[in-house]
């Protein structure tokens, strides 16, 4: 009860958010679940293909891209129906991709093939396939559009793509399992989490060298349940936030000094997340326990906790205005 009624407290204290809606996809109910963030309610859900993992919108957010890995492919959604009017092809079980800064090219992860499948979405056409590691899963393009990076599960590896002659230019050994890779905004750096392994690898990109690796340390949590996957830095470049899967924390990394400077309790497997347009809020999906968390980031604290479907995984967020 006391726990409850500060959290009620925080959130009277926090400044009211923009308003926004938080999509959602749920593993086992093959459906994306529609979050009024205002309200903190679902206020539709969105029949898609089976398995449901990696989403994303399009630049201008009249379309959401859904990775439904069961299906084998990759869906349209039109945000303004919120209705599916067609597939791309994906090639095998989707897992999870990147939308280029083009807005036409979607680079998706093909698990079972070991393959990365470039698509253009206005032909709906397959532009290449590249051959990677096995088990490929995070995909990552960089902010200048030169470089998409997709790591491999089983190979333990992040592989540099180049995007321009559709080769692999690098391969860099990183932690086991990595999961997940983002850049920062200037490219300077590409920040890979490994889930096996415990941690975050923060590479060079100039160098292709590692610089820095960023374990985790929970009092009260045994170490096998601290499993880095989904990721996401602020603009200014402040924060990396890294969700800390059946650890059930999300590690908040001053991303100059790469330091953990906070653990955020929230619900029970949180996979990914996702920013607001403002980066006022972060919300993230916790698996096991079936619900989306919302942070507060100027105070760096969980606020709210909605019910959303079953193994909620991939999160993105849109402005209503």
């Amino acid at each position: 009860m006391r726990c409850l009624a500060l959290i009620a407290a925080l959130t009277a204290l926090a400044p009211p958010a923009s308003a926004h809606l938080l999509y959602v996809s749920s593993e086992k109910d093959n459906k994306i679940s529609v979050v009024d963030t205002t309200s903190g309610k679902v206020i539709d859900e969105i029949p898609v293909g089976r398995r449901p993992r990696g989403i994303t919108f399009s630049s201008d957010f009249s379309k959401l891209y859904v990775c439904a890995s069961d299906g084998d492919t990759v869906q349209v959604v039109d945000v303004a129906t919120r209705k599916v009017i067609h597939n791309l092809p994906s090639g095998a079980d989707p897992e999870q991709f990147a939308l280029h800064p083009d807005n036409r090219r979607l680079i998706i992860a093909n698990e079972n093939d070991a393959i990365a499948t470039i698509v253009d979405v206005d032909s709906r056409t397959v532009a290449g396939q590249v051959k990677v590691g096995e088990e490929p899963e995070g995909v990552a393009v960089s902010h200048d559009g030169r470089f998409a990076i997709v790591t491999s599960e089983t190979t333990n590896m992040a592989h540099w793509i180049d995007l321009a002659s559709l080769t692999v230019t690098d391969n860099i050994l990183v932690g086991p399992r990595p999961r997940f890779a983002i850049f920062s905004h200037n490219d300077k750096e590409l920040w890979v989490s490994s889930e096996i392994g415990g941690a975050v690898a923060v590479i060079e990109t100039a160098s292709r060298a590692i610089r820095r690796k960023i374990s985790f340390k929970i009092p009260g949590v045994s170490k096998d349940k601290v499993q880095p996957v989904g990721m996401r830095m602020t603009r200014d470049g402040k924060y990396v936030f890294v969700a800390l899967g059946p650890a059930n924390q999300v590690a908040v990394v001053d991303a100059k000094t790469y330091e953990v400077i906070k653990y955020i309790l929230v619900g029970r497997r949180v996979w990914h997340m996702d920013l607001t347009p403002e980066e006022d809020r972060l919300w993230v999906t916790n698996g096991v326990s079936g619900d989306v968390t919302e942070i507060d980031v100027p105070s760096l604290t969980a606020v709210r906790t909605v019910k959303v479907g079953r193994y909620p995984w991939g999160a993105a967020i849109r402005p209503t205005k």
